[in-house]
């Protein structure tokens, strides 16, 4: 299972590498080490999610609870970010905010793809298992998305203000606990469809460019 799901997160990365102006390699040697990362990530979920949750990692029988909750979560998170932070981010951040529809679905489908699997799925599910205790898993894990965030940040040229990198921290480890509790409800499924309802915030700037 693992190695059919990081197939399927290659062909889905791969976009986004096609698209990107400088890369640091050959595409196909990207597509290869993606693939033996994700063997190893998606290894994680496979392995340890139902053992030590006793839910399914896949499930289409979401219920109406999970699904509307996602749901108004998704949509209040959008409008928070294209309300506050979208304006500041896109001056300093201007590579994250895609420039056409080609872009945004590229952008989309490597989050499903990738992201979400090494910001959430795998570690939760390494921590969960390693701690027995889903509490503390998921605070490590929303942890771990801040710190990820926070290098990011460093290592950009452009300064951010700290009342903003305050913001973006805290906003960062709220959608982590928020996603790792889609993800207990709902499996993978459920997060893609609250990472989806995210990314289409962006899409009323791009309608018509190409």
């Amino acid at each position: 299972m693992a190695g059919v799901a990081a197939s399927v997160s290659v062909l889905a990365c791969y976009p986004k590498l096609s698209l990107w102006l400088k890369p640091s390699a050959p595409i196909w040697y990207l597509a290869a080490v993606i693939f033996l990362c994700s063997i190893f990530l998606w290894g994680f979920v496979f392995a340890w999610h139902i053992p030590c949750t006793g839910r399914p990692v896949f499930t289409l029988k979401l219920g109406l609870k999970p699904f509307w909750s996602a749901t108004v979560l998704g949509i209040l998170a959008a409008a928070m970010f294209r309300l506050w932070l979208d304006p500041p981010l896109r001056s300093i951040m201007p590579e994250d905010y895609p420039v056409d529809l080609e872009h945004w679905l590229a952008n989309v489908l490597f989050s499903l793809a990738l992201i979400q699997l090494f910001l959430v799925f795998a570690p939760f599910d390494w921590l969960i298992r390693l701690l027995k205790n889903r509490w503390l898993a998921a605070s490590l894990t929303a942890l771990f998305g801040a710190g990820v965030l926070a290098l990011k940040i460093q290592a950009h040229a452009t300064p951010v203000p700290p009342l903003l990198l305050a913001f973006l921290l805290a906003g960062r480890i709220t959608i982590g606990f928020l996603t790792v509790w889609l993800y207990l409800r709902g499996g993978v499924i459920l997060v893609w469809w609250w990472t989806l309802l995210l990314a289409l915030r962006l899409l009323p700037g791009l309608v018509g460019n190409s």
